[in-house]
């Protein structure tokens, strides 16, 4: 039998309004090796590690169609971004030069 993953009903969630924010700037899927930034913007001072962010946000964005799958992922930049009410992911796609990666 198959392995399969199961979403919490949080992460469905999660997952359903990222899916929502893509369709809404009207982002179109982009192909080749990507270079993904990422802004993460707490909504508080608490203590926050920036690594549980990472896995849901981008199988999220592969889900919404910002691009195939996360394998095509060769840079990947995380970092904290100043407190913002209610949190924010800032993300920033760039397709990368296949000659100058």
């Amino acid at each position: 039998m198959g392995s399969r993953t199961v979403l919490s009903r949080e992460g469905r969630r999660y997952r359903a309004s990222v899916c929502a924010a893509l369709a809404a700037r009207r982002v179109v899927r982009v192909d080749g090796r990507l270079e993904v930034r990422v802004t993460v913007c707490p909504p508080d001072n608490r203590r926050r590690d920036l690594d549980n962010v990472q896995k849901a946000l981008l199988d999220a964005l592969a889900k919404g169609g910002a691009y195939r799958d996360d394998s095509q992922i060769d840079r990947l930049v995380v970092e904290r971004g100043p407190v913002m009410p209610g949190g924010k992911v800032l993300v920033e796609i760039t397709q990368l030069n296949p000659r100058n990666p």
